[in-house]
Formats: C-alpha cells, structure tokens, sequence
C-alpha cells in the first residue's frame, strides 16, 4: 500500500516541479512578447527517466505528416524524438534513429529507413508523410523531399486514444523506456496533420516563410509536459536556426 501512495505522491511533486518549470520558463520569456509556441524541449543525457509527454491524442487516422525542428547531440545514433503508442501496440508510430543506422520510421511495429541524417548537430526541419493507402511514406529534410516509398503497413488506420512521448521508446503505453534508444538533443515546433502535406507547404515551415499550425497537435507550452529532467527553454528565432 506505501509503495502506491509513495508512487503518486513522487507523480504529484514531478506535476508541480514541472508546472513550476513551465511557469518560471514563461517569466524568463518575458510575458509581455512571451509566444508560447517558441520553445523548445531539450534532452541533454541519455536517460531512461527524460521525457515529454504531449497532452492530446491522436484520433483513428488514414493518413499524417509530422513535422519538427530537431538538432542532435549524440555522436552515434540520436535516439527517438517522436513515439506513439497505443493499447496492445506500443510502436503504432515511432521515429527513431539507433546506434549507426539512418533515422527509421516504424508504423504498427513495421519498420522502414529514412533518407534523413541528422550527424552534423545542426539543427534541421524533418517531415515524415504517411498514407494508408498503399502504405506509401516521403520524407522531408531542410524543406527538401529525401526520398519516397510505398508498402509500409499499407491499409493499417493508425489507431486512436494512444499516447505521445517525446524523447523516449516506449515499450508499453507511456512507459518502459531504455536509456539505449532515448533522443539526446533538442525538439521543437512538432506539428501533426491527420493529411499529406504539399511540398509547398512543408518548404514554407522549413524555410520559416509561411509557418503552419498542426491540426491534430499543435506545438503550443501547455500542451507539453516534461519529466525527468528534461527541460524547456527559448527556441531562437529562424534566421539563427538557418544561419542567416
């Protein structure tokens, strides 16, 4: 009996230090210009304890894209920025980059890999696209299209009423994390759309000319929680991002 109050009572002290995180994060902002989309989540060891968790859902879905600013610090093998798990599947969509191999889309557990690199610990704007009919995948770097193809869990509808973690695999809803597939670096702007963006639209966000708003997760303060360490901070603006 201890050890379950025990445990909610550590659940409850990790709300408030986060709420505490979150509301000294906006004082540091400055309220006044304080945008609550311009953050960031970062991730500076690899752990098995250091997450975001996102407070939304995701409903039952034929097609997505999601996109998201992430810069690596790992040396080899970032780790997972994006996992989605839901009763019974704990990999229904997870992107993840593992020791040496290029970053891998998994869509209920199968898996392909992406034409993405992520080695030059710069930062840099990702989309990965997925349809349901035929399965068919592109992924994008920098607004440039990588690379496409089809027979990724064709047919499968994405399921709903899952659970999205930032920064970790989850082997179970929620949890069971290992320190060996965690992201080590920074995320922010994580938008998803329950569509197939245009090539247009996705060079608009990656070259910070027509910035847009996620229609199933919008990145927005108080919709991420963070645990374990993991932080918020300021997300600099996009001509430091693009080096201008």
């Amino acid at each position: 009996q201890t050890t379950a109050s025990g445990e909610r009572d550590k659940q409850d002290i990790e709300k408030e230090l986060s709420i505490l995180q979150n509301r000294i994060a906006e004082l540091e902002h400055g309220n006044p210009g304080y945008n609550p989309e311009n953050f960031k989540l970062s991730f500076s060891v690899r752990t098995n304890y250091m997450y975001g968790r996102v407070k939304k859902t995701l409903p039952e879905l034929y097609a997505f894209t999601i996109c998201m600013w992430l810069k690596s610090k790992a040396s080899a093998g970032s780790g997972t920025p994006f996992s989605y798990s839901v009763p019974g599947q704990p990999n229904e969509i997870v992107l993840l980059e593992w020791g040496h191999n290029p970053m891998e889309l998994l869509i209920n557990d199968k898996v392909t890999q992406l034409p993405l690199s992520l080695k030059d610990g710069m930062w840099h704007h990702i989309c990965v696209a997925w349809t349901t009919r035929d399965g068919m995948w592109t992924a994008f770097q920098d607004g440039k299209k990588k690379g496409s193809k089809e027979n990724l869990s064709a047919w499968h509808p994405i399921k709903p009423n899952g659970v999205i973690i930032l920064g970790q695999e989850q082997d179970t809803l929620g949890g069971r994390f290992d320190a060996t597939q965690a992201f080590v670096g920074e995320v922010a702007q994580l938008n998803m759309w329950d569509r197939v963006l245009t090539q247009t639209e996705i060079e608009g966000i990656a070259n910070c000319t027509a910035p847009l708003v996620g229609n199933l997760v919008h990145w927005e303060d108080r919709q991420v929680d963070v645990f374990g360490g993991a932080t918020k901070g300021i997300f600099e603006s996009c001509e430091e991002r693009l080096g201008h």
